[in-house]
């Protein structure tokens, strides 16, 4: 009950196995290393606090745009349980692992994606591993594939604040993460435990992507709110937060999706979107 004092360590069971005689102990560092072959500059985690507001989506769109802009693109899937990066870009190649390491598999546009999906037999098989094995899985796609020259690593986080996402943010060296939401009223709490989350793991946070944020109407040119009313702006007010884009609902990016061509998407409305440099 007195730790931190060495007069009170004398019944202590943590004195046997090292705890420093009551001296302040370091954090445990726990952070994953990169397999020595590969080269990341930034890694990016791509979050939300709930399922269902198109995470994967912005990820994609976001590893489209920068790799656009001329720089060298990988995705980390780490949604290991709802694995649907493969799908969208149209990879139906299983990733090759030597004695070496593990590969990447390299999507049409050059985009370097490593998923779960790429090593299970058939896609649809499910996943069902408890909480420390999914985590690890998580950092030995960041360890043992080798990512070479990756300038941006996207990391397609799982929804919520459970066991993978804690993985992520102790585990990978993030430079920020995206937070991407809806204009729904319940999104704009849950919206709140993505940032406390974030602060508590001392993680920048980049900005803030609003989808779903509206449908705009071919045929009379109007914008509806189909999901109602945004509250975004109180949040990012609240936290100081940069809101990087309002992106509608289109029909293009879903039918794309479905079809794994999503690289052919014209604008992705992420194009004025910074990067850490």
């Amino acid at each position: 009950m007195g730790c931190g004092s060495s007069s009170d360590c004398g019944g202590c069971p943590s004195k046997s196995s090292g705890c420093g005689g009551g001296a302040p102990q370091q954090p445990q560092d726990l952070t994953a290393p990169l397999h020595e072959l590969s080269s990341v500059k930034h890694v990016i985690g791509v979050v939300s606090g709930k399922g269902g507001v198109g995470k994967s989506s912005v990820t994609s769109l976001m590893a489209i745009t920068m790799a656009r802009k001329g720089y060298k693109v990988g995705i980390l899937d780490a949604d290991i349980t709802g694995p649907s990066i493969p799908k969208m870009f149209g990879i139906k190649e299983k990733a090759y692992a030597d004695e070496i390491g593990m590969y990447p598999v390299k999507s049409k546009g050059g985009i370097d994606v490593m998923s779960v999906n790429l090593l299970l037999e058939n896609d649809t098989d499910p996943v069902l591993w408890r909480g420390p094995i999914l985590g690890n899985v998580v950092k030995q796609f960041y360890s043992d594939v080798i990512w070479k020259d990756i300038d941006y690593l996207f990391v397609d986080m799982p929804p919520g604040t459970g066991d993978v996402a804690i993985t992520v943010y102790q585990s990978l060296k993030l430079d920020g993460i995206i937070i991407v939401t809806s204009p729904q009223d319940l999104v704009s709490m849950i919206v709140e435990k993505a940032v406390k989350m974030a602060d508590l793991m001392q993680v920048p946070i980049i900005g803030v992507v609003e989808n779903y944020s509206y449908f705009h109407c071919p045929d009379n040119g109007k914008d509806y709110q189909i999901f109602g009313e945004s509250h975004i702006e109180e949040i990012l007010q609240k936290y100081g937060l940069l809101l990087l884009n309002r992106l509608p609902i289109d029909p293009t990016i879903a039918n794309l999706c479905d079809k794994g061509d999503i690289e052919a998407i014209e604008k992705t409305n992420l194009e004025n979107v910074s990067l850490p440099e």
